[in-house]
């Protein structure tokens, strides 16, 4: 797998706080019924994205907060001391060289300690601010509703649970309008289709990667995949690779011989995005509409 995932630049979204127990936790004692997720790791397993060549994070997700204020300071502070790069809370544009070539990376979410994903507006003025400090904006965001009935990406506002989880569609065009190059989206825990829009990019949701003993791992929330991806300096698409892997006993991803990521968004994108979406090819391959 490592020569699949090792990229100039390797990111990932990092959906829980790297801290010791703060004693604020976003779950109330067990209540029968009631389900409620709340995710953390020791601080050191920074080391670890830092070993596995991962150079940024986004914070921007539903489980940011998930240890309080104080929880998440103590991830910023453990990835600043790993030497591994965050994006996400309000008003942060995270640019970074990669050969030569300033790359801004912005983190959105509909969440308060996120860039907010429902003002578009603001999202937009941002975009505007991080393209004038490097040549590619990339925009990684935390949007849509979540699980196994949530593959489809359709028009208008994403409600899951009585919350606002964003216009996927709307976002991702105006981002790109904004002058945003490529957009990476998650949050369903699963796969959802890509397509382009004005030549750029748009992946509605790249599922889960890895969720030890956390996520589930069978049917179509363990189908993933890498997405790797080659832009110009001036952020136009070059050409990309949807690699498949899948998520096996108790959550560690894997190469999958099967390939179920590349059939599964494929049909995924011809449903949703019948003109704009597309072109998966049998070895991944990731092209425009023709």
């Amino acid at each position: 797998m490592d020569e699949h995932l090792h990229a100039d630049l390797q990111m990932a979204n990092l959906e829980e706080p790297l801290t010791d127990d703060t004693g604020v936790g976003k779950c109330p004692p067990a209540i029968a019924g009631k389900t409620c997720f709340q995710f953390r790791s020791p601080p050191s397993y920074a080391g670890v994205l830092k070993e596995a060549g991962f150079a940024l994070v986004n914070l921007a997700n539903n489980h940011g907060y998930d240890f309080g204020a104080a929880g998440h300071t103590n991830t910023r502070k453990a990835l600043d001391q790993a030497g591994v790069k965050y994006t996400g809370p309000p008003g942060m544009i995270t640019v970074v060289t990669v050969k030569g070539i300033k790359v801004a990376v912005l983190g959105f979410a509909p969440y308060p300690w996120a860039n907010d994903l429902i003002n578009i507006p603001q999202g937009q003025e941002l975009v505007r601010q991080a393209k004038r400090q490097a040549e590619i904006v990339i925009i990684q965001v935390h949007m849509g509703g979540e699980g196994a009935d949530h593959t489809h990406v359709k028009p208008g506002t994403d409600m899951f649970l009585g919350e606002n989880r964003g216009d996927p569609i709307a976002f991702s065009h105006a981002m790109i309008d904004a002058g945003a190059d490529i957009i990476i989206g998650h949050s369903p825990h699963v796969m959802r289709a890509m397509e382009f829009y004005k030549g750029k990019l748009v992946a509605y949701s790249l599922g889960n990667f890895a969720g030890y003993h956390a996520l589930g791992y069978t049917g179509v929330v363990g189908i993933t995949g890498i997405l790797r991806v080659t832009l110009r300096r001036d952020g136009s698409y070059v050409a990309g690779t949807l690699v498949p892997t899948h998520m096996v006993a108790p959550g560690a991803p894997r190469m999958d011989p099967q390939k179920q990521a590349i059939s599964l968004v494929s049909s995924l994108t011809k449903a949703d995005f019948p003109k704009t979406g597309a072109r998966i090819g049998a070895d991944g391959t990731v092209t425009p509409p023709t």
